[in-house]
C-alpha cells in the first residue's frame, strides 16, 4: 500500500512539478555534489557544449516500475531550457530510490540534435555512454571520446551498473 501511494505521488507529476527557480536551485546543488565527488568534474563540464542536469529522479517499482524527474539544460553555465525525464521498467523490482543524472553533450552537433528533437529517447535518438568511476576518482577527459556522456549518482557517489536506455526526455514549458 505504501509503495503504491509513493508511486502515485511521484508519477502523478505533482511531486516533481517545480518552478524554474526551484529547478535551478536543485541543479546548482547537484552540480556542487558532482564536482565535489568527481575529481575533474568541473573541468570536464567546462569542455562540454552543454549538459542536462536532473537533480532528483525518483524511481519506484513493484514488478513494473517507473521513474521521473525534472531538470535543466545548461549551456555556458546558464539554464536555457527545462526538461522532464521518464522511463519504465519490467522485471523483479521492489522499492523506491532517488538519484541524480547528468547528461553531457561533448559536441555542438550532439547538443543541436538534442535541442532540435521534439522528444529525445536514449538509444533511439542518441546513445549515451555511462561513465563508471567511484567517489574521489578523477575523470580522464583524454579517454572520453563519446559525443554524449552520462553520469548517474546518488548520496553515495556514482552508481554502478545502471542504464539510461529507453529514457525519454521531453521539453517543459516553465515560462
Amino acid at each position: 500500500f505504501l509503495l503504491a501511494l509513493l508511486a502515485s505521488l511521484v508519477f502523478s507529476g505533482n511531486a516533481v512539478a517545480a518552478s524554474a527557480a526551484k529547478i535551478d536551485e536543485n541543479v546548482e546543488a547537484a552540480l556542487v555534489t558532482f564536482k565535489k565527488d568527481v575529481n575533474g568534474g568541473d573541468v570536464f563540464l567546462s569542455k562540454a557544449a552543454g549538459y542536462l542536469v536532473f537533480p532528483k529522479v525518483y524511481k519506484a517499482g513493484f514488478g513494473i516500475g517507473g521513474e521521473t524527474g525534472e531538470g535543466a539544460l545548461r549551456v555556458g553555465g546558464q539554464s536555457i531550457g527545462y526538461y522532464r525525464t521518464t522511463a519504465g521498467s519490467f522485471g523483479f523490482q521492489i522499492g523506491a530510490q532517488a538519484k541524480s543524472i547528468i547528461i553531457v553533450f561533448m559536441t555542438q552537433e550532439a547538443l543541436e540534435k538534442f535541442r532540435n528533437s521534439s522528444g529525445w529517447k536514449v538509444g533511439v535518438d542518441g546513445s549515451v555512454a555511462l561513465v563508471d568511476i567511484g567517489v574521489g576518482k578523477a575523470i580522464d577527459t583524454g579517454n572520453i571520446k563519446d559525443p554524449v556522456v552520462g553520469f548517474v549518482f546518488g548520496a553515495k557517489g556514482l552508481m554502478y551498473n545502471l542504464t539510461l536506455e529507453g529514457t525519454k526526455i521531453s521539453k517543459l514549458d516553465k515560462s
